[in-house]
């Protein structure tokens, strides 16, 4: 379809290179055409399709004379087959050679008639102890089809009888073509291409070996390595690669050097060539990022899509590789190490032998092709085949055996079965990949059993806590409640377990696979990871859980301000409806009780971290300085890469543990700075909460379980805080000069915050007030709500002050508590020995432990869960822009929810109205 020609019959009179034909009929008594096309001649003995002569077999067409003179008509002479020339006519037709001597040697003439076998254009001599007549039939496994092929039925038994007869290298090389092109298949009851090259393999036993490789015979190709049980195995670890590895030093980028004996078809050697350049890889790419493959350490990777239509073009012919790596030997002196090759699609007694893991059951051959377009074509060779077969999936896997040295290369080969019908429109998918790997088993042993070890330590820590929790409610009794909370204490240390895990393997691989130089840990391949993603994702639910519970508790936390504030004086306050005014108390100011509550609000998710400034500082250095770049599956420790340059797949544990790593370190300077620098010389927000209680002369009692809380005294140790300025100054002054007593709730003493264990009959009592407070919510309908119902409340705030104000001052001797230090034990255990029986207690506390209701106190809890939430939807999108904006949406979004909720709660339990919370 891209040039003209002359129709039959017609000569042509002019033309140029097809493009611009003129044709001409020839006349009736020349209807023929010459071979070229430029004359009419005339054919004594008929035309062909084309309109051009044609003569008998072994005769040869002569259309000019000896001194190029166009005869008139055309003659067909006669080639001597005689013993004195033993000539016939060529293929085309055109000359007079000596014939096939095998012709020659079984039937002493160019003719090989019965009882000699004409066979592939090949005459044998029949006799007993020829190979079986083959089977030209190619199976195609995956399409369910067997073809009778055309390429089989031509070659397939004068291959056969000629390797097996005169150990022709040629016939034998296309006979174990044949072979690979049916996948290697055998079978006990089959005479196809692989049960002929197995019979005269068997039949030559007598014969040498080659290269002391008792499966490589003389003149035969080396297709397999035997099917002994276990022989695989053998094969690719019994024996070391005989030379040692580097990352780092003079040695560091060294290639593995790849190279293949290549054969045609017809089992002609073609030449030895380097897999560098892009042999084996079907992609098109630059050369630089194609011989990235074999740079040792990297793990390469390439996929593409290729129409099937470019590979008919590109692959008219296949082309079989033996593949070997080169090393220099002791002597100096190359050597070669022949690579075996794991092929997917090899059926034996037609069952697939080599899909699963355990290689004691594989079958490894030698051999291998990238595309077969011949095998599918059933009869005309001018047509497209029917079907192709195509190397869908290459892997070269370099395991390591010990420190330096690997085992023996596996190339690992998938082929696909195409179904041609619309070349133009049907594609397949083609990889190659280099993969390293080392066995994993100890590590994963290792892993169990931290994952034991500490799993077993949660268990006890979480019994801790909910013994310690079982205290805090005053309750004994082990119930669901008691079950359900010991399941979500355990959820948070769990995932702290899996968390500890997870990041110390990603550290772990990252320092010790990128700072090794003799080579002696590989990564772990994707299919290996699964486990460390499974745990990195049961990390994040359970942490998950946690943070749930813990931002459910934190928005249901009991608490009131106690305004220790009195009346100065009394006013005349007129009588509703009587016109008559009476002595009354002066009323104290609520604006300072809204203030401490606007305080607490605004430290409610207080942290002890810049959020934002994390987020974008991890950001930075994994984008920015490219400590991403060190995530890459290469030996490679650099933090820039050239854009030139093959940039190797990701490793998901490497990614993780460089993110978790940057995020631990930056937290940790964070938290440094703020307790070092920032809340010692700018502002310390708790700090100065307790003091502004105590400049407010408010108390803050919050209960965070059912007998357990915090308290921060701010009683003001000059009596009254609703003053003017200057005597706010004074006091202030007084204050620094120690002109006053301290602030502390015992005598001579500074401690202001402490934790609360109280009785039964305490809480029973705060219950009842509490129950009168909450019932009518008065102010938080200020405008709308009825007289009686607003006095209800207010006379229960007061009845609730009055009772915590003298609760603290001792006057109720049935609910009296004591102040003592917790011991160290209690301490680290996080929870109280003594239980408040008749007495309640107060522990001193030098830290500030009421910041627990806060997530100031949880910032280990947040800062775990925002690791592993940005590790998640890094693992998920291989994004780390996308994990760092979904991170801070969601840190923002909890924020809110903490702040809405935990507003809400504080006006309800507080009767400070939601409107003056601002």
């Amino acid at each position: 379809g891209s040039s003209c020609v002359c129709e039959p019959g017609y000569r042509m009179v002019s033309g140029s290179d097809g493009f611009s034909v003129t044709c001409e009929k020839c006349p009736e008594n020349m209807s023929g055409v010459t071979q070229d096309g430029w004359n009419c001649i005339t054919c004594p003995k008929g035309l062909t399709s084309k309109g051009n002569c044609k003569c008998p077999n072994n005769e040869i067409l002569v259309e000019r004379s000896l001194d190029g003179v166009l005869l008139h008509e055309a003659l067909c002479i006669h080639c001597n087959g005689s013993e004195q020339s033993f000539s016939a006519s060529d293929a085309s037709g055109s000359r007079c050679v000596r014939c096939e001597k095998t012709f020659i040697q079984v039937s002493k003439s160019c003719d090989c008639n019965s009882p000699n076998i004409l066979t592939g254009g090949l005459c044998f001599l029949a006799r007993e102890g020829l190979p079986p007549k083959g089977v030209a039939a190619v199976r195609f496994a995956q399409l369910g089809i067997t073809l009778t092929s055309a390429w089989f039925l031509k070659n397939l038994q004068s291959s056969a009888f000629a390797c097996w007869l005169y150990s022709n290298v040629t016939a034998c090389q296309a006979l174990g073509n044949m072979c690979v092109m049916n996948m290697n298949s055998l079978s006990s009851s089959s005479t196809d291409a692989c049960g002929l090259f197995q019979y005269i393999f068997v039949s030559t036993a007598r014969i040498g070996v080659t290269h002391s490789i008792p499966y490589w015979k003389h003149n035969l190709p080396w297709l397999y390595y035997g099917d002994q049980p276990g022989l695989a195995s053998q094969v690719l670890e019994k024996n070391h690669f005989p030379t040692s590895f580097t990352f780092k030093g003079a040695d560091k980028d060294v290639k593995l050097k790849f190279i293949a004996a290549s054969f045609d078809a017809a089992g002609n050697f073609l030449r030895w060539q380097s897999l560098e350049g892009g042999t084996l890889q079907l992609c098109p790419d630059t050369q630089t990022k194609l011989n990235a493959a074999y740079v040792f350490g990297t793990t390469y990777q390439q996929s593409c899509k290729i129409s099937i239509s470019e590979i008919l073009l590109d692959f008219a012919n296949p082309v079989f590789y033996d593949l070997f790596l080169e090393y220099n030997g002791g002597n100096g002196q190359q050597h070669l190490w022949a690579v075996p090759v794991l092929n997917l699609n090899l059926q034996y007694n037609e069952k697939f032998v080599n899909q699963g893991s355990n290689m004691n059951n594989w079958l490894l051959t030698r051999r291998f092709f990238l595309v077969d377009a011949l095998s599918g074509r059933e009869n005309d060779f001018g047509k497209s085949p029917r079907v192709i077969r195509i190397a869908s999936k290459i892997t070269i896997r370099i395991r390591l055996a010990q420190r330096g040295t690997i085992y023996p290369p596996l190339l690992t080969v998938a082929y696909t079965d195409v179904l041609i019908q619309n070349p133009e429109t049907q594609s397949v998918m083609v990889s190659f990949a280099v993969t390293y790997e080392m066995n994993q088993s100890e590590a994963q042993i290792q892993t169990d059993i931290a994952l034991g070890v500490l799993g077993g330590l949660a268990v006890l820590w979480s019994l801790l806590k909910t013994a310690g929790w079982k205290r805090r409610t005053g309750s004994s009794i082990i119930d669901l409640q008691t079950v359900f909370k010991f399941l979500l204490f355990y959820a948070g240390d769990l995932a702290n377990v899996f968390f500890i895990i997870t990041v110390g393997t990603g550290i772990y691989w990252l320092v010790f696979f990128k700072a090794q130089q003799f080579v002696s840990v590989l990564l772990p391949l994707p299919s290996q990871e699964e486990d460390f993603v499974t745990y990195i994702a049961c990390a994040f639910s359970l942490k998950a859980l946690q943070f749930l519970h813990l931002l459910v508790s934190q928005v249901a936390i009991d608490i009131f301000f106690i305004d220790w504030e009195r009346p100065k004086g009394k006013v005349l306050k007129a009588v509703e409806g009587g016109g008559v005014t009476k002595s009354a108390a002066a009323p104290v100011s609520i604006w300072r009780t809204y203030f401490i509550a606007n305080e607490w609000n605004e430290i409610q998710t207080l942290r002890k971290i810049n959020p934002l400034f994390q987020v974008l500082a991890v950001l930075f250095f994994l984008e920015v300085v490219g400590f991403s770049n060190l995530a890459l599956m290469d030996a490679s420790s650099s933090l820039t890469r050239s854009s030139e340059s093959y940039v190797a797949p990701w490793s998901r544990i490497l990614r993780f543990g460089v993110s978790a790593a940057l995020w631990v370190a930056i937290a940790i300077l964070q938290v440094i700075f703020f307790a070092v620098i920032y809340e010692r010389f700018v502002e310390d927000k708790i700090s100065q909460f307790v003091d502004l209680c105590c400049v407010s002369n408010i108390s803050v009692f919050l209960l965070s379980h059912n007998c357990f809380g915090h308290y921060i005294h701010g009683r003001s140790v000059h009596g009254h805080a609703d003053t003017n300025m200057e005597e706010m100054n004074m006091n202030l002054k007084r204050e620094a000069e120690n002109l006053c007593s301290q602030r502390g709730l015992l005598p001579n003493t500074d401690g202001q915050t402490f934790q609360i264990s109280i009785s039964r009959k305490m809480r029973l009592q705060y219950d009842w007030i509490h129950e009168t407070l909450t019932r009518k919510r008065g102010p938080a309908r200020l405008l709308g709500s009825s007289a009686n119902s607003f006095e209800q409340s207010t006379r229960a705030y007061n009845a609730m002050n009055k009772f915590l104000s003298s609760f603290i001052d001792h006057v109720h001797k049935e609910m009296d508590y004591i102040v003592k230090d917790k011991l160290l034990l209690e301490r680290l255990l996080g929870m109280e020995f003594m239980e408040p029986i008749e007495k309640s207690i107060f522990y001193n506390d030098e830290g500030h432990s009421f910041s627990d209701v806060l997530y100031y106190g949880n910032e280990t809890t947040l800062l775990i869960f925002d690791i592993l939430f940005f590790s998640v939807v890094d693992l998920a999108s291989q994004s780390f822009v996308l994990a760092a904006i979904l991170t801070y949406l969601q840190q923002e979004i909890f924020r809110f929810i903490r702040n809405t909720l935990g507003q809400k709660n504080l006006a309800s339990k507080t009767l400070v109205d939601q409107r003056f919370l601002i």
